[in-house]
């Protein structure tokens, strides 16, 4: 007796030690890349932190520079408060010398505007009720304001000086607006700081509010659920790596301007700053590629052939359900051990399988009660008919007044009024039909080939045969259906149905036991 040996699987896990190798590689590879990428990230947020901070000092400079040049406008107006020129000349001053503000106003200690530039903003002789003046009235002293919407309607930060006679009484105060939502003086301090990289800077106020952005139609937003917004408004300078409100990974830098309560943040993208990594490493891995490519030829031949057996028994796996899977398993090549005994157990249980899936299968699809499709029958069959082009009528039936039937005479007969329309559906319909029960009540018969004319003669047919042969017991039984053909009444297969419903409530509305087309 001849004894057929095969090779244990345990002793093909030797050859696996090429895979050992190959793991060990890109673990080595792979570790290397975490380190440099955390580097270049820690860099990334550092310098994005000290821009930040460039920046904000760049930013009371500014404000320090608008503040001054108020004083002076307001130590010159103090003896001029009764000079309309001379008013209305130092607010043109302020406006066009150094372009700080979108705006300027001298306004009396009432609240009412002495002079405006530029003229066309209407104020002169308005007395101003705004957010920034009121503060500017009540507090008297140098201000920057938080955004408030002026009284011309713009988003604006209002930057006042308070103007005092030589006897230290109060006359009103001198201002600028700088308007957020145009091109104003933070666009010149900040927007040329803006990369091609995808690097940009925002400044919110202390009330989450975007001040200052890059698109100037978020200018205005209220920043909700940002992280970085949060520390700011603690007062906290630092770096952060987040994903910002349009999903993107970003290293973000940022730094408070403490005498106004902004914060400008300075971000770029995660997947910009990697870009330097990344080459690197591909050129590393572009070095270490024909060797790393010889080793995966000899892994990838070993791994077919030990694989390929158990492989073709997978794929034989997806196709169980059909008559020729028998046939395919035994012609795989089982050359080890374990692969046999699992070729043995597939052939000794696919008979069993076939058996039991074609009955479940079967069952799956019938209604139970009336033996005819259901609605994944139903489905299923239009699927089909979609994909081979197939034209074919629907009929949509309903037994009128069932509820009465089952309340009148039990749901025992209400099943057999069912089973009743089944058999009348059937006795009217050809072997190519499809005959389904959709569920309560309700039938569809699918007619392939057949007019809308003749789907209504077969509806015709059903309705006339289920008023006239009904059982002694229920004699009104009477039923409605609705007629629709694809691709006559519907562009789409689930739309013809629709039709079809439709069309049966038609019927139901015109007074039932009568057959409606769509």
């Amino acid at each position: 007796m001849r004894i057929h040996t095969r090779l244990d699987l345990r002793r093909l896990i030797l050859l696996l030690s090429l895979a050992v190798a190959l793991f060990s590689f890109f673990n080595s590879f792979h570790a290397s890349y975490r380190t440099q990428r955390d580097l270049l990230i820690d860099h990334t947020l550092e310098s994005n932190r000290v821009y930040a901070a460039k920046l904000r000092q760049s930013a009371e400079q500014l404000l320090s520079s608008m503040h001054q040049q108020l004083a002076y406008s307001a130590g010159l107006l103090a003896e001029r408060m009764s000079q309309p020129e001379r008013l209305a000349g130092e607010t043109e001053r302020l406006t066009r010398q150094s372009r700080h503000f979108n705006s300027a106003f001298v306004v009396r200690h009432d609240g009412k505007v002495l002079a405006a530039s530029p003229e066309s903003l209407g104020l002169l002789g308005q007395t101003l009720d705004s957010a920034g003046a009121r503060e500017a009235l009540d507090k008297r002293r140098p201000l920057i304001s938080d955004p408030y919407v002026s009284a011309t309607n713009r988003l604006v930060v209002f930057v006042s000086q308070p103007i005092f006679a030589s006897d230290g009484s109060y006359l009103g105060y001198v201002g600028g607006s700088i308007y957020l939502q145009h091109e104003n003086i933070l666009h010149s301090l900040l927007g040329e700081h803006f990369y091609q990289d995808g690097s940009y800077l925002y400044v919110i106020d202390r009330n989450r509010r975007l001040i200052y952005h890059q698109d100037q139609e978020r200018v205005g937003e209220i920043a909700t659920g940002n992280p970085v917004v949060e520390r700011l408004i603690r007062g906290e300078e630092g770096t952060l790596a987040l994903t910002n409100s349009r999903g993107v990974e970003m290293l973000a830098g940022f730094a408070p301007v403490a005498a106004t309560g902004w914060g400008i943040v300075a971000q770029r993208p995660l997947d910009l700053a990697l870009q330097e990594l990344d080459g690197l490493m591909l050129n590393i891995l572009r070095l270490s590629l024909p060797l790393l490519l010889l080793s995966l030829a000899g892994i990838w031949w070993l791994s077919q052939l030990i694989s390929r057996p158990l492989w073709q028994l997978a794929k034989s796996a997806q196709q169980w359900e059909t008559e020729a899977s028998p046939e395919q398993v035994r012609r795989i090549r089982a050359w080890y051990f374990e692969a046999d005994q699992l070729k043995r157990a597939i052939l000794a249980s696919l008979a069993l399988i076939h058996q039991r899936l074609g009955r479940l299968s079967q069952e799956s699809l019938t209604d139970p009660l009336t033996g005819l499709g259901n609605r994944r029958c139903l489905q299923a069959q239009l699927e089909r008919w979609q994909e081979q082009q197939q034209p074919f009528a629907a009929i949509a039936l309903d037994i009128d007044h069932f509820k009465q039937v089952n309340d009148n005479h039990g749901h025992e007969f209400g099943d057999r009024v069912l089973q009743h329309l089944a058999q009348q559906m059937s006795d009217c319909s050809r072997a190519s039909d499809l005959l389904c029960r959709s569920g309560g009540e309700e039938f569809v018969m699918l007619l392939p080939g057949a007019s809308l004319e003749a789907a209504r003669q077969v509806a015709e047919r059903v309705r006339a045969r289920m008023g006239g042969t009904c059982c002694e017991e229920c004699p009104s039984v009477t039923v409605s259906a609705g007629v629709a053909h694809w691709p006559d009444s519907a562009a789409s297969v689930e739309e013809v149905l629709k039709r079809a419903d439709a069309a049966l409530y038609q019927a139901k509305h015109a007074g039932r036991n009568r057959v409606e087309m769509a």
